[in-house]
């Protein structure tokens, strides 16, 4: 642990120049004098390095020194991959690794790309959950990770929505998909290759037994396959809408003009298709089938009636969830509006 400690601490001097001791204390996560312990190693080892005293000194590398130790570990080389997830290789447990890692790389670089990547790291930030959601707790995420890099099978206690709730099954990790903030574990087993939420993980037993992933299997092609499979089941039926200019843009639907547009789209069901349409308001006018529109309309009369009977309250709830365009309040908290 102190060993690549050391090495980090080396790696910041080199990449960033002059640092405080408590710049690299907040850095490594030690206290200040871990800090002073280990510069007096690394200089005891023979590692070029000074302090300067003052309100501008600071621990800095003799100019024109540069460390060699910019080989990959196997972790290091695994998180470099996921350079662009950091809140993905914290779950995975890449987290450490993944920031030696990009030390290692930066210190690799001459220092004209060097400056390039900071930027671009400074500069991008990839948030994977949807607004109004979170990322799934996944508690077994990193045990099925290293079952997965060691191809190692697993036996799963598993939560399903169908019943038997709860089933026990081995299975092979192929691979592990993040989407919209929730991880999937794509693994084959008896039935062939099937695809569980990591969320939904109970218990995870890794076994002895390793395992081969078939010839000619491609997790993004899958995956890819999986998700045509899924959108061809899901929408079984349609609904014949009008919409305004507006109603088009959030449907993605084009506009036939200033005007209600008039068009057909697809639906999974009449429950969903209900709370779907409802989020549009009065952008919308679903003309058939029958029991939709019977559905949406006796929700509208039921609304009717409680807000009548009902006194408006003074000010948002304390979550919006309106998304009101224009905005009926001057919320404070980021989100999209309308």
């Amino acid at each position: 642990m102190r060993a690549s400690r050391l090495v980090t601490l080396l790696l910041l001097l080199q990449n960033r120049g002059r640092m405080t001791a408590g710049q690299l204390a907040e850095e490594l996560e030690v206290s200040v004098r871990t800090v002073y312990r280990d510069v007096e190693a690394l200089a005891a080892a023979g590692i070029p390095l000074y302090g300067q005293a003052g309100h501008t000194g600071g621990y800095r590398l003799v100019d024109g020194y540069r460390t060699r130790l910019t080989g990959l570990t196997a972790d290091e080389a695994q998180a470099a991959f996921l350079t662009a997830l950091p809140g993905a290789a914290a779950q995975l447990g890449f987290g450490d690794a993944l920031t030696t890692a990009q030390l290692k790389l930066r210190a690799a670089l001459p220092a004209e790309l060097r400056e390039q990547a900071e930027r671009i790291r400074t500069s991008f930030l990839l948030d994977a959950p949807g607004w109004y959601g979170e990322a799934d707790r996944a508690p077994h995420l990193p045990e099925v990770a290293t079952a997965m890099w060691a191809r190692r099978a697993v036996v799963l206690r598993y939560l399903r929505w169908r019943a038997p709730e709860e089933i026990e099954r081995r299975v092979e990790p192929y691979g592990l998909v993040l989407k919209a903030g929730r991880w999937y574990l794509v693994a084959g087993g008896p039935s062939g290759i099937r695809t569980y939420r990591v969320d939904q993980i109970l218990e995870v037993h890794t076994l002895d037994e390793e395992f081969v992933i078939p010839d000619g299997f491609d997790l993004a092609a899958h995956w890819n396959g999986h998700l045509a499979d899924f959108r061809s089941r899901l929408h079984t039926g349609e609904a014949l809408v009008r919409l305004t200019p507006e109603g088009a843009r959030r449907l993605g639907v084009t506009p036939a003009g200033d005007g209600w547009t008039q068009t057909r789209v697809p639906i999974e069901s009449i429950d969903h298709a209900h709370q779907e349409f409802l989020r549009l308001g009065t952008d919308v006018e679903v003309m058939a089938p029958a029991e939709l529109r019977d559905r949406i309309a006796e929700t509208v009369r039921t609304l009717s009636t409680r807000y009548e009977e009902r006194p408006r309250t003074e000010g948002p709830p304390d979550r919006c969830r309106l998304a009101c365009k224009p905005c009926l309040f001057d919320c404070e908290e980021p989100g999209p509006r309308g």
